[in-house]
């Protein structure tokens, strides 16, 4: 099984771009779960959600329903709380993806975590028009980890959005997608 966790703000949409990864995992054939983990906070306090992927073919299934506190993959969609999303846990193996301009050695991370970062919030204003990285940064994630296909991704952003919104924020996870360096 793969445990993800998403580390964002609220109002960000990391709790959306969870449940859109595990739709995708669900359209790719594999057993997924997502959920948040956040109380009263109000926009712009710090939010974690959690995806787990299994692979059905082999009968896995998700059972647990707790926080992921080791992540094989943890994606940060507000630079500022890379610090936090470390010392939230990892492991050794740890993929680290951040929506940053700034380069990979300039985290602090973890012996045995590797960080990628993407400049998503540039990919954002360019084809969305606003800061908005959630769903973009998906398209990082299935490049790093070859879990989930680009059209798993497609159609679950078109179930969740309407057809407008839903066509540019594929677009953009393709262009994150297609500049991520590995």
């Amino acid at each position: 099984m793969i445990e993800i966790r998403f580390h964002g703000r609220g109002g960000q949409g990391a709790v959306t771009s969870g449940e859109i990864l595990a739709n995708a995992a669900f359209n790719d054939g594999k057993n997924a779960q997502s959920f948040p983990a956040f109380g009263p906070e109000r926009s712009g306090a710090p939010v974690k959600a959690f995806c787990r992927i299994a692979d059905a073919k082999e009968g896995e299934r998700v059972r647990l329903h707790e926080e992921v506190r080791e992540p094989d993959y943890l994606l940060v969609l507000d630079e500022t709380l890379a610090d936090a999303a470390f010392a939230g846990g990892t492991k050794n193996g740890t993929i680290a993806i951040i929506a940053t301009k700034r380069a990979a050695g300039d985290f602090a991370a973890p012996k045995g975590t590797r960080v990628l970062t993407v400049d998503a919030y540039s990919i954002a204003r360019e084809m969305l028009g606003a800061p908005f990285v959630n769903t973009i940064i998906l398209g990082a994630f299935a490049k790093a980890s070859g879990l989930v296909t680009l059209e798993s991704i497609e159609k679950a952003i078109k179930r969740r959005f309407n057809e407008v919104v839903a066509a540019k924020n594929y677009a953009a996870v393709r262009k994150c997608y297609d500049v991520l360096k590995i």
